[in-house]
């Protein structure tokens, strides 16, 4: 697709999302500078005190930027109190957070994100839509990871929110690493230099043996339950073609330059079928098809004992390339002549290179970063491959954009009920192809 019809692809969908988004559009706010604080340091709240959200904040402090962790939240004082100490551990000297900024609770967030220059956002996915629109409300610069939301009317959210990040040039900035990573960048630039013509094909994976399951304790409310357990729950999670797969997805789209017109495939939970993994399938295998009739071949799939893969391939007219997390990058003509190969000797780690590059901007007052926008179409393409496993039909992206199926709960407390909830013997209800209508 030329630069000219993905503009348009993008024009499009923006203007259906400002249809269709209703009360997700923000009241303004003036520009927050390079950050509030009065000296050079930069506050830094983290919202999601989680596996991953202690990470992000320990990629933030090895950036080199001087920073300051001023406040947690969480839904959970456990978990909150477990990435106090980690980080007290490590960083004492960067961590001032007193008992009075330590916040709690479904409405954690809001209490804790005035303080703040730049937010972590790092919940479970299905709450990063408010999140972030809070965020943007409040005019602070935003790390936020990936995905951006579990349902398309959380993508509209993100889009409006995203706009309005725009006009107030806030930088944010998505935890797709990849995009940070030193041979994506210099191989998917020279694709984009026309080495390998035009992309025709590909094929990109995350095949693992899955990820961890907490067991339900007595005590726990169902709305407990299914947050401790987030991964395997839809409106939470997004299943793992949204919440893991979307960073293969996410390359493909940017190798391509653009978003699929439309997506078909099959899934299936096939191993993982007992009552403690949810709703989710364990694997999904979806074609996404782009406006040049290109068909990039996507697979996740979550199998213990088999063969691991998380990497991606393309062949061009010209040639063909492989990438991988593991700084493996290298291009080939069609005779197989290398063209090119990654040093892989030297390279920054990802995970902080996106922290080091964010803050960098900020304390120069610079507005450089707008991830969300590539952020939300990847995260949505990963949920179309979803809506399309689940059915078993043919999914266009343009009929996809006006759905209003919306999977969060009515409101937010421990005695609220999930959309979701299990039978007599606790078993949940999940999608059977050919009788699941997600549309």
């Amino acid at each position: 697709m030329d630069k000219k019809s993905v503009g348009g692809q993008r024009r499009d969908f923006l203007k259906t999302s400002a249809v269709l988004a209703g009360g997700a559009v923000l009241s303004g706010m003036p520009f927050m500078g390079a950050h509030a604080s009065v000296d050079d340091t930069i506050k830094v709240v983290l919202v999601g005190c989680g596996g991953r959200g202690t990470g992000a904040t320990f990629n933030a402090l090895a950036s080199g930027a001087n920073i300051k962790i001023v406040a947690l939240a969480d839904a959970f004082r456990d978990r909150l109190d477990e990435a106090y100490k980690k980080l007290s551990e490590r960083h004492a000297d960067k961590l001032d957070v007193p008992e009075d900024r330590k916040f709690v609770g479904f409405d954690a967030y809001q209490k804790a994100i005035p303080l703040a220059d730049v937010v972590i956002l790092a919940t479970s996915p299905g709450f990063r839509p408010i999140h972030f629109e809070e965020a943007v409300r409040q005019g602070k610069h935003i790390f936020m990871e990936k995905p951006v939301a579990t349902d398309i009317p959380g993508i509209r959210r993100v889009l409006a929110a995203a706009e309005e990040a725009k006009r107030k040039k806030l930088n944010v900035v998505v935890g797709l690493q990849r995009r940070y990573q030193a041979n994506y960048r210099e191989a998917i630039k020279r694709i984009q230099d026309g080495a390998l013509g035009d992309i025709v094909s590909g094929q990109v994976y995350w095949n693992s043996g899955g990820v961890w399951v907490r067991p339900r304790k007595p005590e726990q409310t169902e709305m407990e339950y299914q947050m401790r357990n987030w991964y395997y729950f839809n409106w939470l999670c997004g299943d793992h073609i949204v919440e893991q797969h979307v960073h293969n997805i996410d390359v493909a789209n940017w190798v391509k330059g653009s978003y699929p017109v439309s997506i078909q495939g099959t899934g299936s939970r096939a191993w993982r079928n007992g009552k403690e993994y949810g709703e989710i399938y364990d694997n999904h295998a979806v074609e996404l098809t782009y406006a040049d009739g290109s068909v990039i071949y996507s697979q996740c799939r979550h199998f213990e004992g088999t063969s691991n893969r998380v990497d991606e391939t393309f062949q061009g007219t010209k040639g063909r390339i492989y990438l991988s997390a593991a700084n493996d990058a290298t291009l080939w003509d069609s005779k197989g002549n290398e063209l090119y190969n990654h040093p892989k000797r030297g390279n920054a780690n990802p995970y902080e290179q996106e922290h080091v590059e964010l803050f960098d901007a900020i304390a120069k007052g610079e507005y450089k970063f707008d991830n969300a926008e590539y952020g939300a179409y990847s995260t949505l393409t990963g949920i179309i491959g979803r809506l399309a496993t689940y059915s078993g039909q043919v999914i266009k992206w343009d009929d996809a954009l006006k759905s209003n199926v919306n999977l969060m709960p009515e409101r937010f407390a421990w005695d609220a009920l999930p959309k979701v909830l299990p039978d007599e013997n606790g078993l949940y209800p999940y999608a059977i192809p050919g009788q699941t209508v997600v549309l």
